[in-house]
């Protein structure tokens, strides 16, 4: 408790000149604009909230559960990132990249396994995160940081991409020009909490 209450206020704290350094994410750009909204949620944060300590890069680096509304009709498949823009660099930096996820996948549960192809859900491939690996690769900004955070973006697209597993961002982003239907997102936060003062 006592953790998270100082997560809160680390967030309260950071300067609103922090976001979008690293340029806008894959939501916010023109050429992915979509008419309609998917609203997303997790039961491990909630919007704009901390991301728990097992999600991240210093904890068990393990995906959280992650919930999506229906896309609209003619949706055959989604497809997903995860970008932090608070880190320096020209891009958002990739923690997660996934697509050609079913159209009947509303969610992905706690813990998807780093593997280029999946067998469940069944077609879903994933990406190539900011390590070079594929896969989830949690938050781990660097010590001192105020928060950084982190956009889980969904889009509904009406194909799938049909890129081979292991694609870049610049890949995903190109393949998915002119077939977003919907897009959402559920965005949390990130800071390793202060250092505790030496006992006396």
């Amino acid at each position: 408790m006592k953790a998270r209450l100082i997560a809160l206020a680390l967030l309260a704290a950071a300067p609103a000149s922090l976001a979008h350094a690293g340029g806008p994410v894959a939501i916010a750009r023109p050429e992915l604009h979509a008419a309609a909204s998917l609203q997303v949620s997790s039961t491990a944060f909630a919007p704009g909230g901390p991301i728990p300590m097992d999600q991240s890069g210093y904890g068990r680096n393990i995906s959280p559960v992650l919930n999506w509304s229906a896309g609209p009709p003619g949706t055959k498949a989604y497809a997903l990132l995860v970008e932090d823009p608070d880190a320096p660099g020209a891009e958002p930096t990739v923690h997660w990249l996934a697509y050609d996820i079913p159209a009947d996948v509303r969610a992905l549960p706690r813990g998807v396994r780093n593997q280029a192809e999946l067998k469940r859900p069944e077609g879903m491939k994933q990406g190539a995160n900011y390590h070079g690996s594929v896969g989830y690769s949690g938050p781990r900004p660097p010590a001192g940081d105020p928060p950084h955070h982190y956009h889980f973006q969904v889009f509904a697209l009406d194909r799938p991409l049909k890129l081979r597993p292991g694609a870049d961002r610049d890949a995903v982003l190109r393949a998915m020009r002119g077939h977003v239907l919907a897009a959402g997102e559920l965005v949390g936060a990130f800071a390793l909490p202060p250092p505790k003062p030496p006992r006396r």
